[in-house]
């Protein structure tokens, strides 16, 4: 199953050389998979990693030419799929058109703030062109899209990069989503002029008609290793809002917040349909989790869930260090990109390149989330009521855990 409309670069041993960031000289798992397995071994790898949608592997979806040539053009990768549902007699398909967008800096981190900022603009533009043409609903790109993610350098500087809700990036993708009758969600680095003119980790969601729904904030702050946002922004204050727009209801679960089970639960308790995790994150810290943790929330919380990760290493001026012990470095690590969608049936895309641009493409039939809900049960069968009064609890000072302890733990044998 290879669902690439680009012309994708030479893989393995016929790559010139192994692009930094890729497996072996492959751009994924899957291709390297699909390289070195029999076709009969590659399709059974294929239904335990990816699992089976409607019984059936994923199929891949032909895009236009137009989108085909514009990653051929641009050098990046695009891959399409379709989730299905199973009929119904009642309810008519709801099929929506889906985008993900991952992408590397254009320019060096020494340049001029401004003409870093127009670089990276100038190379998304022809990946959300590319959309457009194929037709996508609903666009997402990677958190803090339009910069570099300099927040492990803990540098105030970088903070010129804020922008209002209404700023430069979003007058830019509004004109996009009024083009091509698309509803664009945009992560960044937010300047509330209203408040103090504090910085937030936002995602802004642009309507279809250009118009500006509504925002969301990063509710999950990570202090962990190199990220060191907090020197920047703090936890979110917007709660979990879902957004009811054209095409389906959805929630943008940023970054970190992935880690955190009750923050997947919570936009599934206010209706999503789609959920999307626009992140930045690099491989020693988060790659194991990475095809894990969104797919489970997918499960548990019976939506489709689209993972967004930047790709590249950005080398910053000046060396930094974050308290756990590493000599100074000058780079995040490599953010591995990977972006893939996955579905309330457990089954999920393949990704893209950990090292390429890329725009994943996903046809979703949005019944598959009621019907894997009638299926397993997992709000009917859940026991809120029991995990509100534990949580309850666990918030008072003098809280204790309930643990039976064996009496006789100490006796000798």
């Amino acid at each position: 199953m290879d669902s690439s409309n680009g012309e994708r670069p030479p893989q393995g041993e016929d790559a010139p050389a192994a692009a930094a960031g890729s497996i072996g000289g492959y751009e994924s798992l899957h291709r390297l998979l699909q390289s070195n397995l029999s076709p009969e071994l590659f399709k059974e790898a294929s239904r335990l990693l990816l699992g089976l949608n409607c019984g059936r592997a994923l199929e891949a979806i032909s895009l236009p030419e137009a989108t085909s040539a514009l990653a051929k053009a641009h050098n990046f990768d695009v891959q399409a799929f379709r989730f299905d549902a199973d009929k119904e007699y009642l309810r008519q398909p709801q099929v929506v058109r889906v985008g993900l967008i991952q992408n590397s800096i254009s320019i060096p981190t020494t340049s001029h703030f401004a003409d870093q900022k127009k670089a990276i603009m100038e190379k998304v533009k022809p990946m959300i062109d590319a959309a457009g043409d194929a037709g996508v609903n609903i666009l997402c790109l990677q958190e803090a899209w339009t910069m570099p993610f300099a927040f492990c350098t803990r540098e105030k500087r970088w903070c010129e990069f804020a922008e209002p809700v209404d700023g430069e990036s979003t007058q830019f993708l509004q004109q996009l989503a009024k083009k091509y009758n698309m509803v664009i969600v945009s992560p960044i680095l937010e300047r509330d002029v209203n408040h103090g003119e504090i910085v937030w980790n936002t995602a802004v969601v642009i309507g279809n008609h250009g118009n500006i729904i509504g925002i969301h904030r990063k509710n999950h702050i990570p202090r962990v290793g190199d990220f060191n946002e907090s020197t920047y922004y703090m936890e979110g204050n917007t709660g979990h809002p879902v957004f009811e727009t054209a095409y389906g209801k959805i929630g943008i679960n940023i970054c970190y917040g992935r880690h955190h089970p009750l923050n997947w639960l919570a936009f599934g308790l206010n209706g999503a349909e789609i959920v999307f995790n626009p992140s930045a994150t690099v491989g020693e810290l988060s790659e194991p989790m990475w095809p894990i943790e969104a797919r489970n929330a997918a499960i548990s919380n019976s939506y489709f869930v689209g993972s967004i990760n930047r790709v590249g290493t950005e080398v910053f001026p000046n060396p930094f260090t974050s308290g756990d012990g590493k000599p100074q470095h000058a780079d995040f690590g490599h953010f591995y990109g990977s972006s893939h969608f996955s579905a309330p049936d457990a089954s999920c895309t393949p990704s893209l390149s950990r090292y390429r641009d890329g725009l994943m493409i996903s046809d979703m039939d949005l019944n598959l989330c009621r019907q894997i809900k009638d299926k397993w049960g997992f709000r009917m069968t859940a026991r809120y009521d029991t995990y509100a009064s534990l949580l309850s609890e666990y918030l008072k000072p003098d809280f204790k855990p309930q643990v039976i302890v064996d009496p006789l733990i100490n006796k000798s044998a």
